[in-house]
């Protein structure tokens, strides 16, 4: 499990820490692990060209003694101060006696003088390790740091982050200006949120955790399922199971106008691990004529027989009666796509039994009552507000799939998937598997999130670089399964 804590628990564990050290020890550390990473990112130190994008906080103390070290291993090593008096005394003392050298952004002597001298040295560095702002920058970047983050973009090296891309937010994932693009970050002690959920991941390439020893809370803000994780909470037939002790799932989904969704909803369904699917639906046949082992009513949910959980919603138009019934029921229930629209807030509210509601943006927004742009740029405060709202857990799909509980606790991010999955009906697919999920046991966070998993890498086995339809990335949830359990 990957876990990622906010900025004041992380200040808070580091001050806690410090206090017990030596002074300077905890930054000697984190340049330790952070020289390293630039080594091996570098191959080969001797000789290379380094520049280092120092603002005014402890990050560009890291980067500083940092790039000490590099310049002791023979690299040719500048910084680039924008903060020249505010910058950390020690580090860079420590960078002048390793035969480090300093210009000032925006001044004379860099490469030809001048800014734009500074932003040729930048362009022609080997790699380039962005100090400017720590994990309390808001904002995006001061307007005199917005060249060099465009210039360390058109580099030819590498460019590595200190704990995180400069212009993110650290606690959100919000990118509110300009922000650093980087190729790596490196981490110290813990993941932070703005390193898990987009867009500022997106800013973040590869991430790097380094160890420096923080001793932090038991349950953390976001957490992302491993495959060891996964593999745990995937329900596995017993000897002395049938196909009613592994779950039952009831699919009311589909209409005249949209069959394929119920087809797709139960076809995620029969490989999520119940032991039975139910539909109920005016798209009987179609579903039959695919997956003839589904057991099929017209009778509508509640004469459709037992079941342990309910999906509905998926293609299902106006038929509000239904989503209705449905929530009425006294089982989980999951509630997806034309559901959403049509499921009362306070009928959500009032149940009993678990509800899942899977969102995306589009959804998410008008359920909110805001526009997609706000739900794209801050999905974790998106995520909270619905839960809360509607009492229920909260799976908000997108490039960061994140799953958000109403009792609070740690949002789930989901690691997985591809940009491929952006396609017709892949909802659908999800649906069904974590509904299937859901009437095999698991609570509505983990049916979500393991759903989530599952859904995103069957995604990527499916596609394997090339376009793929919803119905490939059912077909390969098996393989996907079958990927986790090793």
């Amino acid at each position: 499990m990957r876990s990622a804590y906010s900025v004041d628990t992380v200040r808070t564990a580091e001050r806690e820490l410090m206090a017990r050290l030596p002074e300077g020890a905890l930054m000697q550390r984190a340049a330790a692990g952070l020289a390293a990473a630039c080594a091996d990112l570098l191959g080969r130190v001797y000789g290379s060209r380094v520049v280092l994008l120092v603002g005014s906080g402890d990050n560009g103390g890291d980067a500083l003694y940092a790039g000490a070290r590099l310049a002791r291993r023979g690299a040719g090593v500048t910084a680039v101060l924008l903060a020249p008096e505010r910058a950390h005394a020690g580090g860079l003392a420590a960078l002048r006696r390793a035969g480090g050298r300093v210009v000032v952004a925006g001044g004379a002597g860099g490469a030809g003088g001048g800014a734009q001298g500074v932003e040729e040295l930048v362009e022609r560095a080997d790699l380039v390790v962005d100090g400017i702002v720590g994990i309390g920058g808001k904002g995006g970047l001061r307007p005199d740091a917005v060249p060099l983050a465009a210039a360390a973009e058109r580099s030819r090296g590498a460019v590595v982050a200190v704990d995180l891309p400069s212009g993110v937010d650290a606690g959100t994932g919000e990118v509110r200006g300009v922000a650093v693009r980087a190729d790596l970050t490196v981490t110290f002690g813990t993941h932070k949120p703005g390193l898990l959920i987009d867009p500022a991941r997106e800013y973040a390439g590869s991430v790097r955790l380094v160890d420096i020893g923080l001793e932090l809370p038991a349950e953390p803000e976001l957490e992302a399922l491993q495959h060891a994780d996964v593999a745990r909470l995937l329900p596995l037939p017993r000897a002395e199971s049938d196909k009613y002790r592994r779950g039952v799932v009831g699919i009311a989904a589909g209409s005249a106008r949209y069959p394929g969704a119920a087809v797709l909803a139960v076809a995620g369904a029969l490989r999520g691990g119940a032991g039975a699917v139910r539909y109920v639906g005016p798209a009987g046949d179609a579903v039959l004529t695919r997956f003839p082992e589904t057991l099929v009513s017209d009778q509508g949910p509640k004469h459709a027989g037992r079941v342990q959980a309910w999906v509905v919603g998926p293609g299902a138009g106006d038929d509000a009666a239904t989503v209705g019934e449905v929530l009425a029921a006294d089982v989980p229930v999951l509630v997806d796509a034309d559901g959403l629209r049509l499921a009362e807030a306070g009928v959500v509210r009032a149940r009993r039994a678990p509800t899942l509601m899977t969102p995306h943006a589009g959804e998410a927004a008008a359920l909110l009552g805001v526009d997609r742009a706000e739900v794209e740029g801050g999905r974790l405060a998106a995520a909270r507000e619905l839960a809360g709202r509607y009492g229920a857990t909260v799976l908000l799909k997108g490039s960061t799939t994140l799953v958000a509980d109403s009792g609070g606790g740690a949002v789930r991010v989901n690691p997985t998937g591809t940009s491929w999955l952006a396609t017709a009906g892949s909802g659908d697919v999800l649906s069904g598997l974590a509904g299937s999920l859901l009437a095999a046991g698991l609570s509505a966070v983990d049916a979500g999130s393991v759903g989530a998993y599952v859904h995103g890498l069957a995604g990527r086995l499916a596609a394997d670089g090339a376009p793929v339809g919803a119905h490939d990335v059912a077909a390969a949830v098996p393989e996907a399964w079958r990927n986790v359990l090793g």
